[in-house]
């Protein structure tokens, strides 16, 4: 969308954090899709730590502003009182202030004082035993992605099949990355369903394995942006992989879903559930 083609509804969105700024867009994101009709432009502003960089950052966002005729939207998780101060002044804009609105009531509830530390969340991911699982998990992942190993399965958490392009890779890695769990992945291919079998390293895991299944439109979509008219891309060859691994899923007593419709995190959600998984790091 460029500069000058902002609907009725549209604005400018910042995210401003004296941090990475995830968890104000997150919390952002998350807000704003509760507004069907809305359709914005993201703006993420990191590391606002001090106050010429707040300064700054009223700058961009007061330029917005002008420059769309309506002032813009921002999320703040600023922790800094005095910046937090120069933003809520200065900033011609619609101000939502995470920490104002969760950690003051907290403190008010709980009787104690928050430390207002600049990031702190992070510095203690980095020294717990969170983070050391999250490290951890993301190797296993890695080293057992697309079936490429089968030593440490026992290790694994949960194992993903389902046909290539099916999404094994991505919600693999969102496991790891955001739940610290050891997710295998392994490809249901044709001879696989010739032999009508799992693949030989997952019978002894079967309690583990989480099957993912996609629309054959779906799929011819995605694999052609790969092989450009192959076989593998083909819509009726899709279509016989995916009725073949739906079928071995049955047979075998897997338990899967389709990830057409589906966000990864829904995906990710669906699995921790199924498979009753807890959350190793945060």
């Amino acid at each position: 969308m460029s500069e000058n083609s902002l609907a009725k509804h549209d604005r400018t969105v910042f995210f401003v954090s004296d941090g990475t700024g995830i968890t104000a867009e997150t919390l952002g994101h998350s807000v704003l899709t509760q507004f069907e009709l809305l359709r914005y432009r993201p703006q993420r502003l990191p590391f606002i730590n001090g106050p010429d960089k707040a300064r700054e950052a009223c700058a961009r966002i007061n330029e917005a502003g002008g420059r769309d005729g309506k002032r813009p939207i921002v999320f703040s998780t600023l922790v800094d009182p005095a910046v937090a101060a120069i933003l809520r002044n200065d900033a011609q804009a619609f101000l939502i202030e995470m920490f104002e609105t969760f950690v003051e009531p907290l403190e008010r509830e709980l009787g104690l004082q928050s430390t207002h530390t600049i990031g702190r969340s992070h510095a203690i991911r980095v020294n717990s035993e969170d983070y050391k699982n999250r490290i951890e998990a993301i190797n296993f992942t890695l080293a057992h992605d697309d079936g490429q190993s089968a030593k440490g399965l026992a290790g694994s958490d949960v194992i993903l099949v389902g046909v290539s392009r099916s999404g094994k890779t991505p919600t693999s890695l969102y496991l790891a990355m955001q739940y610290g769990i050891k997710a295998a992945n392994y490809p249901l291919i044709p001879e696989d369903f010739e032999r009508g079998q799992l693949p030989s390293a997952l019978p002894q895991h079967k309690d583990k394995i989480f099957g993912l299944s996609i629309s054959p439109e779906r799929l011819a979509e995605v694999r052609h942006e790969r092989r450009p008219n192959s076989r593998y891309a083909a819509l009726e060859n899709c279509r016989e992989e995916i009725e073949a691994a739906e079928r071995m899923m049955r047979r075998e007593g897997i338990r899967w879903l389709s990830s057409t419709t589906k966000s990864i995190e829904e995906i990710a959600a669906t699995i921790m559930q199924e498979v009753k998984l807890e959350r190793r790091a945060y």
